[in-house]
């Protein structure tokens, strides 16, 4: 789906729930919708600057917040990054792989993984309010040419 698509989708689904979709809520959207992989909050900055001149790193925190509570974008936790997702339209279950050489990050959709750990999670008697699963490793690209090294 295009970056204009993304963007239209995330406006009505903003009108749906009532909330404002600020012109820097957009701008940030529109930067992320642009990003292949992870992006941290001050490379946001820097590339926001050049659309909001006068734009601080607040500016992008709050934009930031905001994409995250309406499940535009996820938090790489391990990298104090965020993550665009094509899938916001719904709610689903995230996993995510990193490679510590090239930086992909790819997200996963698993119901049974996030099943299992809420289960695991209920036998210990702990409510979960917010979940993160991120493994790290090589991705197939990066195992490839080390292994042709």
């Amino acid at each position: 789906m295009s970056i204009p698509q993304q963007l239209k989708r995330a406006e009505q689904l903003c009108e749906q729930r009532g909330v404002r979709f600020t012109p820097t809520r957009r701008h940030v959207f529109t930067l992320m919708a642009g990003h292949k992989g992870a992006v941290s909050a001050y490379e946001l900055l820097d590339q926001l600057k050049e659309l909001e001149p006068s734009a601080k790193p607040p500016t992008v925190y709050r934009a930031l917040d905001f994409l995250l509570a309406q499940g535009f974008v996820h938090k790489v936790e391990s990298l104090n990054a965020f993550l665009f997702c094509d899938h916001f339209a719904e709610h689903h279950p995230m996993q995510l792989l990193i490679c510590t050489r090239c930086g992909e990050v790819i997200e996963l959709h698993d119901k049974a993984i996030n099943h299992a750990f809420e289960h695991q999670a209920e036998l210990h008697g702990f409510a979960i309010t917010s979940q993160s699963i991120e493994a790290h490793g090589q991705c197939r690209r990066c195992q490839s040419e080390m292994a042709g090294s």
